[in-house]
């Protein structure tokens, strides 16, 4: 029997799912919503090619999620949401943007967004045409993200006792978040790996940085200190847990782990984890501190993240519990609170 709209967005929680179709331009989309306990709803465009839609809706649920989450732990008033963009040889990308634009724009500022996997500058300047609550600022944001996986890797080397000086880290993934990571940790004077399915990609940021290539196919396997994926989702599975050698992980991709139980394989290697919707939190908070909440400063939000990963990681040691578990125990218990009457 075939999956429901129910069953699909059903193991992630969420309650609204909206899709959108524009047959001249080709685009097929869905937007989830996971929850507006705390404010509008903020989450990226991802754009790749699906299967079905079965797939689509399923993406979206889990990254909504994520967002939520993130949102609540980085003290943003807003909740979470996903819209992803069917890529096909037949989408007509600026048409199909600005139709998405319309569609968005429809919502009155529910949903709030920028960038993600997939989803060029030139896709979000054409949805800015036709909507106001898009993100353009690409390099901004990652900028934003790298700021606030600094913070976190900090807070795992001074749990080692160290600094970022001299410290071996693989950055896996040569996007714009990846390069901004790696220009972040040369500046500190971190030893970088980084690897990237594009050599030439790969090349010119290890130029530009002093870093080394390394090769794609193992290097989350590389002999470092710190594992930082900035890539595609689900790349620690329970094997790579098995197998890294990184004593820390602090991912800026969002849903690094391939399954929930690998938070517990890191946790029983003495892995120190940074839950993604903490490390690559910065971009969100750039996003809806400037338009949802009117702050001329959020740098004390995306410092706020590395005090948030040390806490997480001493409770972890005192508790025993997965620093996973305990970043979604408190980012439920933001949103009861605001649920209360």
């Amino acid at each position: 029997m075939s999956a429901t709209i129910s069953d699909l967005l059903d193991p992630a929680g969420a309650a609204r799912c909206v899709l959108w179709r524009d047959p001249p331009s080709g685009l097929s989309a869905v937007l989830v919503i996971d929850d507006l306990s705390l404010g509008p709803a903020a989450g990226g465009i991802r754009t790749r090619a699906y299967p079905d839609a079965a797939a689509m809706i399923s993406e979206a649920a889990a990254l909504a999620r994520a967002m939520t989450r993130k949102c609540a732990l980085a003290g943003l008033d807003a909740g979470g949401a996903k819209a992803v963009v069917l890529d096909h040889p037949g989408l007509d990308r600026p048409a199909a943007f600005r139709a998405l634009g319309r569609r968005v724009a429809e919502l009155g500022g529910l949903f709030r967004t920028a960038g993600d996997l997939g989803t060029t500058p030139a896709d979000l300047a054409a949805m800015a045409e036709t909507c106001p609550y898009v993100h353009t600022d690409d390099r901004g944001l990652a900028d934003a993200v790298a700021r606030g996986v600094i913070a976190c890797v900090r807070a795992c080397a001074r749990a080692r006792g160290r600094g970022l000086g001299g410290l071996r880290v693989a950055v896996q993934g040569c996007g714009a978040i990846g390069s901004a990571v790696a220009r972040a940790l040369a500046a500190e004077g971190a030893f970088l790996l980084i690897a990237d399915v594009d050599p030439r990609r790969a090349h010119d940021l290890a130029e530009a940085t002093g870093s080394h290539v390394h090769d794609p196919k193992d290097i989350l396997l590389a002999p470092v200190d710190v594992l930082v994926p900035c890539a595609v989702g689900g790349v620690v599975t329970a094997e790579v847990a098995a197998a890294m050698s990184a004593w820390a992980l602090c991912g800026a991709a969002n849903n690094v782990l391939a399954a929930p139980d690998v938070a517990e394989a890191l946790r029983s290697r003495g892995v120190l984890h940074v839950p993604d919707v903490v490390a690559s939190a910065g971009a969100v908070i750039e996003g809806i501190g400037r338009s949802v909440m009117q702050l001329a400063d959020r740098e004390p939000l995306i410092a706020a993240l590395g005090t948030t990963a040390g806490e997480l990681l001493a409770e972890s040691v005192a508790t025993g519990r997965t620093t996973e578990a305990l970043a979604g125990r408190r980012a439920a218990a933001r949103i009861a609170a605001a649920q209360r009457p």
